[in-house]
């Protein structure tokens, strides 16, 4: 079952390394991580993607707890939360695809970012299921290149919580 994990922890030299060498170390994959500053610049919030039955990641969740500089953990799987990724998408674009390709991104609420005389870069967030939907519907075209981040979590507040 696939787990998103939110881990709170000080902005200090070693603690990914830390985090990532847990995952590994008990033969783990990361599917997708992703770390940035929170209003503290001292703290960080990191938001881990990994799949594991609920015992398994009950355990990695109390030993990230004990790691140096983790300050909370949570498995985010019985909560409500909001969630989104990003990718930058370059796509061919010909006189005659143009238009198709332009449309599609407007539907999908993309940015674009760059273009060149035979490409378009788009900008698209949304979660997992809205970011494969525009992959698969752009892929006629020719995609020449994605990059995508790791998912953002957030948890909703609920009743004013």
């Amino acid at each position: 079952m696939k787990h998103t994990i939110s881990v709170t922890v000080e902005n200090k030299f070693g603690v990914l390394a830390r985090i990532a060498g847990l995952f590994s170390g008990r033969g783990f994959n990361i599917e997708s991580l992703s770390v940035g500053e929170t209003l503290d610049p001292d703290i960080s919030r990191m938001t881990i993607v990994t799949r594991g039955d609920d015992r398994i990641i009950e355990q990695v969740t109390k030993q990230l707890g004990k790691l140096v500089d983790v300050i909370k953990v949570a498995d985010l799987i019985d909560t409500s939360f909001v969630d989104r990724e990003m990718i930058l998408v370059k796509i061919s674009a010909t006189d005659k695809t143009k238009a198709d390709i332009l449309r599609i991104n407007e539907i999908f609420r993309g940015k674009i970012v760059d273009i060149s005389p035979a490409t378009y870069t788009f900008e698209i967030t949304g979660d997992q299921g809205k970011i494969g939907a525009f992959i698969k519907l752009i892929q006629p075209f020719g995609v020449k290149e994605i990059v995508r981040t790791g998912k953002v979590a957030i948890i909703r507040e609920m009743n004013g919580e």
